[in-house]
């Protein structure tokens, strides 16, 4: 009989960096609506990079959700196949998390288990600098057509996601339960309280000062010889 592949359904970003949390979001909210076979694993990888090398080796089927620039208008999708996706996620790095997994998709050529089948659903990004944003509309309507994308492509393999008949509850999510969609949205502080593309109100205070030994105050701090830098 032959042996089921090995299927890794990967969504990759920054959750604290706006739309380069797509990824990340596109993987929960799958997890969260869709029931798996036992050969397919939803993780959420979140930045890790080459962290993920083992498990994209132990992968036979390796299905990516990114935040991706395609030099595209924002919020448009494109799904992307086999030896081409390392060109789209190393060609406009958005991200230092897509320079480590371009990495990992290189070791695991060189250890020679790299994964037979690669897809890349990636979605152009709608706004970066938004430091503890979320996703723009844009991007959270893609999140079902992309994950439509996915099952198709694991339908074509004989593979079948089961809907579930109610979807899984916030605190059962694959990601960190403290950044779930519901909960990071409903305690995120608003832009008027917690300016998030750097703060002017620090820049214009006139008793802040950029410090005048950066590396021997840093060492004075963690040596514990210092209680005042500056």
């Amino acid at each position: 009989m032959q042996q089921e592949p090995n299927v890794l359904i990967l969504g990759i970003g920054n959750l604290l960096w706006a739309d380069e949390g797509f990824g990340v979001r596109a993987v929960e909210e799958f997890h969260r609506k869709f029931a798996t076979p036992e050969n397919v694993t939803l993780m959420d990888g979140g930045t890790q990079g080459i962290y993920l090398v083992q498990h994209v080796r132990d992968a036979d089927v390796l299905i990516v959700f990114d935040a991706v620039d395609y030099d595209l208008p924002p919020g448009t999708m494109k799904r992307v196949e086999g030896d081409e996706v390392p060109k789209f996620l190393g060609a406009k790095k958005i991200s230092l998390h897509q320079t480590g997994f371009q990495e990992v998709l290189a070791m695991a050529e060189m250890m020679g288990e790299p994964p037979e089948r690669l897809l890349l659903i990636g979605v152009q990004p709608v706004e970066l600098e938004d430091f503890g944003g979320g996703l723009r509309p844009e991007m959270k309507a893609q999140i079902d057509p992309a994950i439509e994308v996915a099952l198709r492509y694991l339908a074509d393999l004989g593979i079948t996601a089961t809907i579930r008949e109610t979807p899984l509850p916030p605190e059962s999510t694959i990601a960190c339960p403290i950044v779930n969609s519901v909960h990071y949205e409903a305690g995120r502080p608003s832009e008027d309280l917690a300016c998030r593309s750097g703060d002017e109100r620090l820049l214009r205070d006139q008793n802040w000062c950029a410090p005048r030994d950066f590396d021997g105050d840093m060492e004075s701090l963690l040596s514990g010889n210092g209680s005042e830098v500056g």
